[in-house]
């Protein structure tokens, strides 16, 4: 029966070599991200069931209550949940090359002249499938062990002109040195480079499956729980017919694994619920997804729906700010109040509540424009670069 082959390991030629003999084999990966401690690495293989794992000299060593695989599986990628017992979205060889093709044929790589680096965690799915991509399409790549801003300007003049990166690895760089960037993980800047391609999608997904709002051939979306949005401004508040983003792809994964058993991931008829809220819009027989936010981000003041993320793009343009996170915290007269989590650029002269408030309502609703500013040292992110709203310290009244 196949197996469960645990990369512990960093990126680079040395795992990917890994990871092609573990499929060679028939056997399926997991790539466990070794910037955990030992403790949570070992829990993380023992709660997937992993039977054998690969150590960063490339030795095997096999382990006691390994589960099986189905034939055909090819990767277990650890879901980035950060509450609870990890489970392992398993994506099949079909939904690898679907993925891979789908996005070759979107962005018009030629295996001849384009080269790929993966510069991302490979731990995570927006990481690793720029190597799945390079290796079913038979793209040149480079790997990275991690994000490095001199090590990435070297492989761009080295030839590698496609990246896949998140908005707080794209601000350290020179966009113009690669053709195109594929951009995930979180918020995207409000004025992205020419060149970046905003992309959406999952673990569960396979990763990114709607780039610049347009869904992937044979991916379909429907948004479910449709409401009515009070001011109809997309990025201001709900949005006309905004509701429960459902996805269902041919990249999907086939599964949840755990220890025990495997679970489920997509609903009735095939529809997975991403839990994301959003509308879709259509101009010339095209769809296109807006992504308004998390459902449970949503910001309910003085009646009116507020999404953090395009106020959080905005903030991080302005000037005197370095990074911002944006979130509702109860208010009696409001319900809820817009409360915005500031770095300043300079410390020693963060912006005021009144100039931050004139910043948003000149580009956003007014009922967007935050009631109460916390300054920060550090927004709190996931390595994907997505904010941990439930780790904003909110200060307590004295």
């Amino acid at each position: 029966m196949p197996r469960l082959v645990a990369l512990a390991m960093p990126g680079g030629d040395l795992l990917v070599d890994n990871l092609r003999r573990v499929w060679d084999r028939g056997d399926a990966a997991l790539v466990v991200d070794i910037r955990l401690s030992p403790a949570t690495r070992h829990d993380l293989i023992d709660e997937l069931a992993a039977s054998t794992v690969v150590d960063e000299y490339g030795s095997e060593t096999p382990l006691g209550g390994g589960r099986s695989v189905e034939e055909g599986d090819a990767l277990v990628v650890a879901t980035s949940g950060t509450t609870g017992k990890p489970k392992g979205a398993v994506l099949t060889h079909r939904a690898i090359a679907q993925h891979a093709r789908s996005s070759t044929a979107r962005l018009m790589v030629d295996p001849d002249r384009d080269r790929w680096l993966a510069c991302l965690p490979l731990a995570h799915v927006g990481g690793l499938s720029v190597v799945t991509r390079a290796l079913v399409t038979g793209t040149p790549l480079t790997v990275l062990p991690g994000f490095d801003r001199d090590a990435v300007e070297v492989a761009a003049r080295n030839g590698a002109n496609l990246v896949s990166l998140v908005p707080t690895t794209l601000a350290r760089i020179e966009p113009a040195l690669f053709r195109k960037i594929l951009l995930g993980g979180s918020t995207p800047p409000e004025l992205p480079p020419p060149n970046a391609v905003t992309t959406y999608g999952m673990t569960e997904s396979g990763g990114g499956v709607v780039y610049d709002g347009i869904p992937f051939d044979g991916v379909e979306i429907k948004i479910t729980g449709t409401r009515e949005g009070s001011s109809g401004e997309e990025g201001s508040g709900g949005g006309k017919g905004a509701g429960e983003i459902l996805l269902r792809s041919p990249t999907l994964a086939r599964c949840y694994r755990t220890v025990r058993e495997d679970l489920p991931v997509a609903g009735p008829g095939g529809w997975y619920a991403t839990g994301d809220v959003g509308s879709l819009s259509e101009t010339d027989g095209t769809k296109k997804l807006a992504v308004h936010g998390r459902a449970d981000e949503m910001i309910v003041t003085g009646g009116e729906n507020v999404w953090p993320a395009p106020i959080e793009a905005l903030l991080a343009a302005h000037p005197g700010i370095a990074d911002a996170a944006v979130a509702g915290h109860p208010d009696p007269e409001w319900g809820q109040k817009v409360v915005a989590y500031l770095v300043p650029a300079d410390p020693t002269a963060p912006p005021t509540i009144d100039s931050i408030r004139s910043w948003v309502k000149e580009r956003l609703s007014p009922w967007a424009a935050p009631r109460e500013i916390v300054l920060a040292r550090k927004i709190p992110r996931t390595e994907s670069g997505k904010i941990r709203r439930k780790s904003l310290s909110y200060p307590t009244p004295p």
